[in-house]
Order: C-alpha cells, then structure tokens, then sequence
C-alpha cells in the first residue's frame, strides 16, 4: 500500500506542477479588464475589448497596468482573437474600414499610443509590434489594405509583411492569431487564420534579438489601434499570454495539455486500484 501511495502522490504533484504553469496573461473575455490600463478611445463593449471605435480620429491603447517580467531573453508566447466591424468613412481604392490593431511589447509605459495611420503603435520606442493593417499607405504598405506586418521601436515601415489572403480582416470574421518568440534562437513567429486551429506554418517568421530593442525584458503588453478618415470597431475577444517561449494551442485554451491529462488518469487509476486493495 505504500508503494501505491508514493505513486499517487508523486503522479498528483505532477498534476499540480503542469497547472502552476499558468498564463500570466488569461482573458476568455473582457467582461473585466482588471489589470489593465485603457487609454484614449479604449474602452470596455460588452464582452470586448474595444481598443477603438468605428469613427473618425479616435486613437486607442490598452497595456497592462504593471510590467511582465519575459524570460531573461525575452521569450513569450501569446494568442489572442480579434474582430473588425462597422467599416466605413473614406475608401482607399480596395474597401472600407480603417486603420487596424496592433499587438504590442513595449518597455516605455503603460499609457502610450496615438491615432490615424500610425495604428497607435508610431512613435512607441523600445517596442515590437505585430500590426494587423486594413489601409492602403502606398508604397511602404506594398499598396496593400490587407496586411499583417513586423513592427520595430515605433515606426509602421514594417520590416517584414505579408498580404493576407484568406479573406478581408473587415468583413465581421474572427480571427485567432498566434505569435511566438523564442529568445533562446532569436526566432520571432507570426500565424493567423479564422478556424481558431494554430496553423503549422508561420504567416511571418523573422530572426531579430528583441532583447535589444526592448532594451529590458520588464515589458508592457497589449494593444494599439488609431483611425482617421476611415474607421471600424477593432476589438479584441480573447487574449493569452505566457510569459515564456511556450507556444498555444487553439481557442480552446482551458482544454488540459496531453501530459496532464495522462497524469490525471494515472492518479485516477492508482486511487481506484488502493480503494478495491482496502476493501
């Protein structure tokens, strides 16, 4: 019995640990924001986040409130849902709806951000950015209006873009995003898609040392968004983030990883074996 006793003990510690690994950042809604600092136009809508409304010249940011401390190489892990309605206000010649979202680590302060076609993110050094741009700025944008790009120390130049394909990111739909930075190989990953399943390949992938340009790893983290002739609601659903290199699974984030699920069965099965040993 006391064999048994060990094992279950050991096999339930194990659960215990796998569940101490939580996300420092965990919103299935925004019912609350608690521990977050809204700024400008932000504001709660419901269950959303809603970073900036559909109107002119609003400019939005919402960071959390306190710094969180990254791997010592600045590794994180993060996926977050967001969705774009109501677009209208000027047209650039490919749709409507205006400026877009900006996902954001930045080491300056928990109440920066501005508007228009900066997205909120322009001028917010120290930073790293992955803009979700629904406007057409020309040549820097590759005259695109439906873009995800890679955004350093507060310019929207992006250092890195890629058009998305899979549809228009104004037309009402969900859409999950994925990003990954694993510090230890300086390998930044960017994925998007509207299932809500974490795609195997990366929409954008890039080797930079953000440690550098974030120049500590206490970091603020949330998000931008600015409009100006044109304009939507860009709100964020559902928002995860690790404070370590440890890549999401899907939208389904309270489903246990496969490990733990072992585990708990294991335990399960102990307990059952020492209860038919005591009768």
């Amino acid at each position: 019995m006391k064999i048994f006793n060990q094992l279950a003990a050991a096999a339930c510690g194990l659960i215990l640990a796998s569940s101490a690994s939580a996300a420092v950042i965990n919103y299935t809604d925004f019912s609350s924001v608690s521990g977050l600092t809204l700024n400008g136009n932000a504001a709660q809508a419901g269950n959303a986040l809603r970073v900036t409304p559909a109107n002119y010249g609003q400019s939005g940011s919402a960071f959390s409130t306190s710094t969180v401390s990254l791997a010592s190489n600045a590794s994180f892990s993060t996926f977050f849902q967001f969705q774009f309605t109501n677009p209208g206000g000027a047209h650039d010649g490919l749709g409507l709806g205006a400026d877009g979202l900006v996902f954001v680590v930045q080491t300056v302060s928990n109440n920066v951000g501005g508007a228009g076609g900066g997205i909120g993110y322009l001028g917010i050094g120290n930073s790293v950015g992955i803009e979700f741009d629904t406007w057409n700025n020309g040549g820097g944008d590759n005259f695109s209006s439906n873009h995800i790009g890679i955004d350093v120390n507060g310019s929207v130049s992006s250092i890195m873009l890629a058009e998305v394909t899979e549809a228009d990111m104004n037309n009402g739909d969900i859409w999950s995003v994925w990003v990954d930075y694993n510090g230890a190989t300086n390998l930044l990953e960017a994925r998007m898609n509207r299932s809500g399943v974490r795609p195997s390949s990366a929409i954008l992938s890039l080797t930079r040392d953000l440690a550098l340009d974030l120049g500590t790893t206490n970091a603020f983290v949330g998000f931008t968004s600015g409009t100006g002739a044109a304009f939507a609601n860009h709100d964020v659903l559902a928002w995860t983030l690790e404070d370590r290199f440890a890549p999401i699974g899907g939208g389904n984030n309270s489903v246990p990883e496969p490990g733990s699920l072992l585990l708990l069965g294991t335990g399960l099965a102990l307990a059952r074996f020492m209860r038919k040993r005591s009768s």
